[in-house]
């Protein structure tokens, strides 16, 4: 009997070679299965060989090593990690969203059944909407996107709004740099999204539905389109769900890569065949969102903890994590770190212990100078930073965010005024223009930052700058602008040695700020 081999088709697993070890497993005569990545990247392609012990992995996998890994020439060496189940890194887990991924091929929906999967959806086709709704609220799930509102209380406005349809929009854009857990769970368990977001359309009454996903994920965008094609075929979508008479139609629509899209209203306007940009509020999406109708409009992680809360109910959920941040986060280490990939744990785990324990440092050897957290517009926070509890409100009190849950990881060779420059930089870049604090203070704030790292006036054009990160962080139309300043905030209070500014003179400027640097003696304007 040819023995069972599973090989990733995520992405990150393809680009180093597990394609060329795939065929190479099925010329030497192996029944090959394809899975999403477990997430230890750095172990990739991981190839694990199903046994009486379970299924047993081997790192870093070669078309050249298949024989050997066949015939048990890598057993006993370093390539064998064991069960991959027992893996530590793995084990101390605790996967909700991601507990399939990796475990079962992406589009079997029989495999989906068997590991749990559709039982949210039955339950919440028992119940009301409002009854649904109020699983959800209790759950203290919140959006997984970084503003982190409540996804009950969105929700329940949607489901009392009155309209001829309404639509559940899942933002699937995932443009922050380090993060890749949304791509990570399409490609490796579509079903769950497609799920949460069908418990979400029962739950408000929605009739229709749209994955934005970006271009830059053609493997993802293959396979989720070809779980929604078998959902249809066993009446998990379509016009009755589950045999319920609930009627609801889900399709993909990919973008053409804004990073500004990840804005709801933004990515609403892309959906509707215009440029992607920045609406006026109010009237809310909930109430006015795509095409004017009422619409949901969360993240790929917040869909995929749907049917979680709704199988298990609102207070399993809630018993997860800590203070008003509940459930589990799938954080995603990236950057210069050595074992990248994907850590989902209860809210409450500390910074230290997803860099310094599961990420195990630098990949250099380097000390770590600093981490980003929350993508582009995150903060830089020192190893001093590190206890931080993993969770919105000790972040925000922190002047940082948690954000999609990414997390790069620099030495010390890391340049901060450099980084605080691309910040200013990249958002004009990809300022959608519509309000002049984002689009003209961005480009303002990468001079200014020249001035100050050149020695030009400086103490004048540090004033300047705070004055103008205030604007912006005030006057913005959205978070593109109104985040923008807090790497270069937090870059300069962390480390202001990086800008040629003196501790004590950054401190200065920051303790006795005047009311507007616009009347600052010294010329610091252009």
């Amino acid at each position: 009997m040819s023995p069972v081999v599973w090989v990733p088709c995520d992405a990150a697993a393809v680009s180093v070679g597990a394609d060329a070890v795939a065929e190479a497993l099925v010329a030497a005569g192996a029944t090959v299965r394809r899975n999403g990545s477990r997430g230890m990247l750095w172990l990739e392609p991981l190839v694990e060989v199903e046994t009486d012990d379970g299924r047993v992995g081997y790192a870093n996998v070669e078309p050249s090593d298949v024989e050997a890994l066949l015939t048990g020439g890598l057993d006993g060496t370093d390539r064998c990690i064991g069960v991959v189940d027992e893996h530590p890194w793995l084990a101390r887990q605790h996967r909700v969203s991601f507990t399939r991924v990796g475990v079962i091929e992406p589009t079997d929906i029989a495999a989906y059944r068997a590991h749990g999967g559709l039982a949210g959806l039955e339950r919440a086709l028992s119940l009301t909407g409002e009854q649904v709704v109020a699983e959800v609220t209790e759950s203290g799930l919140r959006g997984r996107g970084g503003a982190g509102f409540p996804a009950g209380i969105k929700w329940d406005t949607v489901r009392k709004a009155s309209a001829d349809v309404k639509f559940v929009c899942c933002n699937a854009d995932e443009g922050d740099s380090g993060t890749f857990a949304d791509r990570m769970l399409i490609e490796g368990d579509p079903f769950t999204l497609i799920e949460g977001m069908t418990i979400a359309a029962v739950a408000v009454g929605a009739t229709e539905g749209f994955v934005y996903l970006r271009s830059e994920y053609p493997h993802a965008i293959r396979t989720l389109r070809r779980a929604i094609d078998i959902a249809y075929a066993h009446g998990v979508l379509g016009g009755s769900v589950l045999g319920s008479g609930h009627r609801f139609d889900l399709d993909v629509r990919v973008g053409a890569g804004a990073y500004i899209c990840g804005e709801e209203t933004s990515m609403l306007d892309s959906l509707e065949g215009k440029r992607g940009e920045v609406r006026a509020k109010p009237p809310i999406p909930a109430l006015q969102g795509l095409f004017g109708r009422p619409t949901v409009v969360n993240n790929v992680l917040t869909l995929s903890a749907v049917p979680m809360v709704l199988a298990d109910g609102g207070a399993a959920y809630a018993a997860l994590g800590t203070g008003r941040s509940r459930g589990t986060q799938v954080f995603q280490l990236g950057g210069n770190v050595a074992h990248g990939g994907i850590v989902e744990a209860d809210f409450g785990i500390s910074l230290r212990e997803l860099v310094e324990d599961y990420g195990g440092g630098t990949a250099s050897g380097r000390p770590v100078k600093a981490v980003q957290v929350g993508g582009p517009l995150g903060a830089y926070l020192p190893p001093s930073k590190f206890d931080l509890p993993m969770d919105y409100e000790a972040f925000a009190a922190a002047d940082a965010m948690v954000g999609h849950g990414g997390i790069v990881v620099f030495d010390e060779s890391m340049d901060a005024g450099a980084m605080a420059r691309f910040a200013m930089e990249f958002c004009a870049k990809e300022s959608c223009g519509k309000c002049t604090p984002c689009r003209v203070g961005s480009t303002r704030g990468v001079e200014v930052i020249d001035r100050i790292r050149a020695g030009t006036q400086r103490e004048a054009n540090l004033v300047l700058l705070d004055d103008l990160c205030t604007t912006m962080t005030k006057g913005s139309l959205c978070a593109m602008g109104g985040l923008t300043p807090m790497p270069v905030r937090s870059a300069l209070e962390h480390f202001p040695e990086d800008f040629g500014v003196e501790p004590a003179l950054a401190d200065a400027v920051t303790d006795d700020m005047p009311e507007s640097a616009t009347s600052t003696p010294g010329g610091a304007r252009p």
